[in-house]
């Protein structure tokens, strides 16, 4: 199998960025309707991360401990890929007062979390709990404050409780900022979603299953199985293609210190996409191709 060995430019800026970028965190959060509720996992480095050991847990209105709300995780993610863990009530119970969560929204999951009465799993958040995703018994991302009851949601304004401001952690969906390259490890002393977390309207589904982050592809072996061919190359229309007999379902593209200046998704069909570069200085661009079979290819392009 051939594979490529992509370097990039070790900038102190880029080397501060990789310390950062060596774990698992929350990358969305999603708090809809009923029960249609989720987390997203983003995993920022290089290799694939095998999730034995890892879970996630609920610390229900303001406890400081975990009261038997926990979901161990299964399977693996990919490097710079997200793993999604939506509420497992698949069907309507307790005389209905329990909504089953949409279609939609299952299709979306890589793993289900435990339905109705199973020791209060974590996705059956409300707004007022505190989330954690948790390795080998070591917490490695943190969301909410935990041992703080916010009263109904955490809020937007200090001190971040729903006595000031507009609710922020209910019926809301967060998306985690680009720019956050690693988990909260110490429990906050406040807790201001905002500053990490970007807000959408509640039942918003739409980034889940990908997401946008700084950490910079560093050096990585890539494998280049798929044939991929970027066209202009050199490019000076300010725009390329990118064509593969695969089909693709995210492109990325790198300058020369490790940052990702582009991503876009494909559909469930395209083998064709076309990039815009208008906004780009020239230079020397790293394109990362990853396809619906989770192979992925590397190719360098000239941007004039």
């Amino acid at each position: 199998m051939k594979k490529l060995l992509l370097s990039v430019i070790t900038l102190s800026a880029s080397l501060a960025a990789n310390a950062q970028c060596n774990e698992l965190f929350i990358s969305e959060y999603v708090e809809g309707t009923g029960n249609d509720k989720a987390i997203e996992i983003y995993n920022p480095t290089n290799s694939p991360v095998v999730l034995t050991g890892y879970l996630l847990a609920r610390y229900s209105n303001g406890s400081p401990t975990i009261v038997g709300s926990t979901l161990q995780l299964s399977g693996t993610i990919a490097p710079h890929d997200v793993f999604v863990v939506a509420n497992g009530q698949t069907t309507v119970e307790q005389g209905g007062t329990s909504p089953a969560v949409s279609p939609a929204l299952q299709a979306l999951a890589d793993q289900l979390d435990g339905p109705y009465g199973a020791s209060g799993a974590p996705t059956y958040m409300n707004g007022d709990d505190a989330i954690t995703l948790e390795k080998n018994g070591v917490k490695v991302d943190i969301f909410g404050k935990i041992g703080e009851d916010p009263g109904t949601s955490w809020s937007t304004v200090f001190p971040y409780t729903d006595a000031q401001g507009t609710w922020i952690t209910k019926d809301y969906t967060l998306q985690r900022k680009a720019t956050v390259m690693g988990g909260v490890t110490v429990n906050p002393t406040t807790f201001n979603a905002l500053a990490e977390y970007d807000s959408l309207p509640k039942d918003t589904w739409t980034g889940l299953g990908s997401h946008t982050c700084s950490c910079p592809v560093g050096i990585n072996e890539i494998d280049n199985s798929v044939s991929v061919i970027v066209y202009p190359n050199p490019s000076n229309n300010n725009f390329f293609n990118v064509s593969s007999s695969e089909t693709i379902k995210v492109i990325e593209l790198y300058n020369v210190v490790g940052q990702q200046v582009i991503q876009k998704e494909g559909n469930k069909t395209d083998k064709q996409i076309k990039i815009e570069t208008g906004n780009l200085a020239k230079g020397i661009y790293t394109v990362k191709v990853l396809f619906a079979n989770n192979k992925t290819s590397i190719v360098k392009i000239s941007i004039q």
